[in-house]
Formats: structure tokens, C-alpha cells, sequence
């Protein structure tokens, strides 16, 4: 195992972070895989499912059986484990700036284009490596004058060039859950089904571009920008699998559900070719993959104390009593149900809300949303 620290940029003088890559197996091998843990920094389920990993992808290692390189992050984000405000941890925003950890990553598309001599190469497996040492070449040109951006653009330099990237994050309480691109979705099936997920939720574009749509959607965007140059039909391959994958709720921090989910990503390490156990046999698919514009958002209409009447991972129908609302002012309790018919995967980890909260998610097939699908 190799270990590289990268500095970020200090935001005052006398402080400094850095983040930490450990790099397992031969670069040189059969492709490359970036996994990386609680870039949103208060959820901590990530944190310990790369522990486990850590220590399982050291012994592959020793065995030799790592036939390509595994790169863990076992923090992504070192700033936000740092933000405290009143003893409570503020891990998914970026106080300085406010913004999203997991928000506003570049899009390399024209600056790596730029970079790439015309025509490509013929050879796929030419190509390929033109296209890859572009997009490299594209984020290490980006401005770091800050320490969110200088975060950003190493996240994004490890990733970039990745064959498989799987992002660790968690929802408040939830049952696991799985985000990726729709053309994708073949290729992060086999994740769902061995991690047992309970929703595969996709979507071309989500908005605002989060982390694993920065490495895989990129090679679309590729595509486009050569065709306008060149006038040349090119078609790229969908180069990078990018999966965010959610660990189930805030307080899943459990040694045998973590040691599981490592079990899970390493058995996908090598379905996808990098690990050289056989794959074992997938298990059946929970529910099958919907539109991330079917995921419905159930909203309270006034404040109160939440009573959930339902248990996360069911199916529901519309109309389906989710959670009573009982308003302490008034004496009056209001039934909440379910808009939409699907997987209730997701709901709010507070029993006290105010209102217009979004307290509950339900994986439908229909798409019926559009513009910003996910949650800010």
C-alpha cells in the first residue's frame, strides 16, 4: 500500500489539512477504482466501511490478488469533519462558503478538449489513454485558491482517470440506497443486488453536479464537444461507473453491517475485474432501478411531533399512512400519506419539524419531477 497525503489549500495563516489516498495494487493493472468515504463528513457509516475495507484490501494486496489499483479515501473531506457549531457536527456544508460538499464539481469537457490533438487515435485502447491523460491534464490546471476548491480538485485529480468510482454517503434514516447515471445502469446493478439496495435511483443530469457525476458523465459530455470540433460521429464509451451509494441512515454505524458492505464492494471489485476471486453469484434484485424523477419528497403542512406508522423499505400505494403529525398547539393530529406509490426508502431523523419539511422519500417508477432532483 502506497500512502499519499496531498495538502490543501490553508484558508488562514497557520492552518493547514490534508487528505489521505491509499493506493492498493498495480497501477499498471487491469483498471483503477476510487472508493471514497463521508464526503458529506456528519455521515459517518462511510467512515467505518473503509476501516473494514482497509484492512481487507491489505491482505488482498499481500495475497496478490489485487489485479488492478484500488485507491480508498478513508475521509473525503477533511474541512467538514473539523465544522462544529454548538457541539453538533456540520459536515454536508462548507461554512465558509455555504455551499454543498457534494455540489458544483467541474465540468472538464471544454478544457480537456482543448488538450486533445485532432484526429484521436484510431485504437480504442489509444484513444482511451489520449482522453484520460486530457482529463487529468484539465484538473490539474483548476484554480485552488481556496480550501473547498483546492478540496474539490484533488477528489476530482484521484477520480478522474477511475474505471469504477463508489461514493460513500447516508441519508438520515433510510434504508440502502444506490444513485447513478441512467446509461449506467447495467453496470451498477450488480452493486445493488449484492449490497441488497433498496432503491437504484438514476438520472441523467440531477443538477447542481455532484461528485460522481463530475467523473462519469463527463465522458457524454466528451463525446459531444469532439463531435463539434471535429464534425466526427466519435462515439466514447461510458468510461467511468460512478455509484453514490447510500449507507442506510446516520446511525447504521454497526461493525457487522459495515464488515458486510466491504464484503459486498469487494465481491463488485471483482465482478468488475479487479480483484481476482471468481464472482460469486448475485443475489436477486430488491426492487428493480426508477428514475430518480420518480423520487417523491412527502412534505408536512404545519409543525409537529412526527409518530412514523410505517417502516422504512416498505411498498406503499397512494394514500398509504406514512407518520402521524400531531400538532402540540392545536391538540390535533393530522395523518400523513404517502403522494406516490413505490419504496419508502428515506425519512427525516427529527421527531419535531417545522413546516414545509421534507420528512419522507418514496422511490416511485414514474418520472414526475424535473430541474434540481436532488436534496440541497
Amino acid at each position: 500500500m502506497i500512502l499519499q497525503r496531498h495538502p490543501l489549500t490553508g484558508l488562514t495563516p497557520g492552518t493547514s489539512r490534508e487528505l489521505l489516498s491509499l493506493h492498493y495494487g498495480p497501477a499498471d493493472g487491469t483498471g483503477k477504482a476510487v472508493i471514497q468515504a463521508s464526503l458529506h463528513a456528519d455521515e459517518v457509516p462511510g467512515l467505518l466501511v473503509a476501516h473494514h475495507l482497509r484492512g481487507r484490501l491489505a491482505d488482498l494486496e499481500a495475497q496478490g490478488r489485487l489485479l488492478g489499483e484500488i485507491v480508498l479515501l478513508p475521509f473525503a473531506n477533511p474541512i467538514g469533519l473539523a465544522q462544529r457549531l454548538l457541539h453538533v457536527p456540520m459536515g454536508r456544508f462548507d461554512l465558509a462558503s455555504g455551499e454543498n460538499f457534494n455540489r458544483h464539481y467541474p465540468d472538464l469537457a471544454r478544457s480537456a478538449v482543448e488538450r486533445l490533438p485532432a484526429p484521436l487515435a484510431t485504437d480504442p485502447v489509444a484513444r482511451l489513454a489520449q482522453l484520460r491523460e486530457a482529463l487529468r491534464a484539465a484538473c490539474a490546471a483548476l484554480p485552488a485558491e481556496d480550501e473547498l476548491k483546492s478540496l474539490r480538485k484533488t477528489l476530482l485529480g484521484l477520480a478522474i482517470d477511475a474505471d469504477v468510482v463508489l461514493d460513500l454517503h447516508c441519508d438520515n434514516e433510510a434504508v440502502l440506497h444506490l444513485y447513478s447515471a441512467t446509461p449506467l445502469r447495467a453496470e451498477a446493478e450488480p452493486l445493488a443486488r449484492l449490497l441488497g439496495a433498496h432503491a437504484l435511483l438514476l438520472a441523467d443530469e440531477s443538477g447542481d453536479e455532484p461528485f460522481d457525476e463530475a467523473c462519469s458523465t463527463i465522458w457524454a459530455r466528451l463525446e459531444q464537444r469532439l463531435r463539434e470540433r471535429d464534425g466526427d460521429p466519435c462515439e466514447l464509451p461510458a468510461a467511468c461507473l460512478a455509484i453514490t451509494v447510500e449507507l442506510r441512515g446516520e446511525t447504521d454505524v454497526d461493525h457487522a453491517l459495515a464488515a458486510r458492505d466491504a464484503t459486498a464492494i469487494l465481491d463488485f471489485l471483482a465482478v468488475r475485474g479487479l480483484i481476482s476471486d471468481p464472482p460469486r453469484e448475485l443475489p436477486p434484485l430488491l426492487h428493480p432501478a426508477t428514475p430518480l424523477a420518480g423520487s417523491v419528497p412527502v412534505a408536512v403542512p404545519h409543525a409537529g411531533v412526527v409518530v412514523w406508522r410505517c417502516a422504512l423499505g416498505a411498498v406503499v400505494q397512494v394514500g398509504d399512512v406514512l407518520a402521524d403529525l400531531v400538532d402540540p398547539a392545536r391538540g390535533e393530529m393530522l395523518q400523513i400519506a404517502s403522494p406516490a406509490a413505490g419504496v419508502f426508502y428515506a425519512r427525516d431523523i427529527r421527531r419535531f419539524v417545522p413546516a414545509g419539511t421534507r420528512i419522507a422519500k418514496i422511490a416511485g417508477r414514474e418520472a414526475v419531477r424535473s430541474g434540481k432532483l436532488l436534496s440541497e
